[in-house]
């Protein structure tokens, strides 16, 4: 087996979701539904396709729902069996057999390198995958897949990244790029958390998903807090890519496939209709809905 062999996921899912109040007074974000399903179930399942079966969610206050859906509802499997809703009651069991999920607090808010840093007692000495909650990768385009096995072949930390809008680069992390894009892959040179559209060093936004080695728990608890008075992963990363000797580079793949922002309540509700026109269920009726509604509109 490589030395870089990845069977172990953390999904950082302590944020507030300020930006859905009311709403997630009480829900947390990661609960929210996505047609039928809460976008939490949506992450944790692409990282069991790409294999991972051991799943650590670094929650925070108020989060109990998230262990709730993954856990079992006996009364409600009961009451499905005896009115013989196999179809409802094969979904529910679902998100319980997914995985082997493990949770840990983050306490203090103190940023994602702050929550990624709760995960090494877990993690120990092994690789890991990273996911973020707020983005959804569409099931039929592979990226976490193709990350973990450059990662296994290379020994390199790995970071998913996706061309957008220059005047949106400053909503992003950014990547300062070595040389030419090969076969969707760059070497990653450096980093820049959210620049300024205009001192942008490129327009390749880094999104929630990234295979790194183990040391990068070390150069996290050496990091100060930076933007915000969090401490950054970005700054844990550029540490790393300009250091490669002693936890590895940092290469980036460009994903081109459909990526769906759950953080942002215009993208949500577009990642909502995205979704539901793809659906066998109710697919052919939402797209002629939506064509009236266009006329309408």
């Amino acid at each position: 087996m490589s030395k870089f062999k990845v069977n172990k996921a953390v999904i950082p899912v302590a944020g507030l979701g300020t930006r859905f109040l009311p709403a997630t007074k009480a829900m947390p974000k990661e609960m929210l539904p996505l047609i039928d399903k809460p976008v939490i179930q949506y992450v944790v399942e692409e990282a069991v396709r790409a294999g991972l079966s051991d799943v650590l969610m670094v929650t925070g206050r108020n989060k109990n729902a998230l262990e709730n859906h993954f856990d079992r509802a006996t009364e409600l499997e009961m009451n499905l069996e005896r009115k013989g809703d196999t179809a409802r009651l094969e979904k529910i069991m679902a998100s319980t057999e997914l995985a082997n999920i493990h949770y840990v607090r983050q306490g203090d808010p103190k940023g994602l390198g702050h929550a990624v840093l709760r995960a090494k007692a877990h993690i120990a000495d092994h690789s890991f995958a990273l996911l973020l909650g707020d983005d959804v990768m569409d099931s039929r385009d592979v990226l976490l897949t193709k990350m973990l096995e450059l990662h296994e072949a290379t020994g390199e930390n790995v970071v998913a990244l996706m061309e957008v809008s220059p005047d949106q680069i400053h909503l992003y992390g950014c990547a300062v790029p070595e040389g030419k894009i090969e076969d969707g892959v760059v070497r990653v040179k450096g980093l820049v958390e959210k620049p300024k559209t205009e001192e942008a060093p490129s327009n390749l936004a880094i999104i929630g998903r990234y295979v790194l080695r183990p040391e990068i728990f070390e150069i996290l608890e050496e990091t100060q807090p930076g933007r915000g008075g969090e401490i950054q992963l970005t700054d844990a990363l550029m540490a790393a890519a300009q250091n490669p000797e002693r936890a590895g580079g940092v290469l980036g793949v460009v994903f081109s496939g459909r990526r769906y922002d759950t953080g942002d309540k215009l993208d949500f509700i577009k990642a909502t209709l995205r979704i539901g026109v793809d659906r066998e269920d109710i697919g052919q009726e939402l797209r002629t809905w939506l064509h009236e509604f266009n006329q309408e509109i």
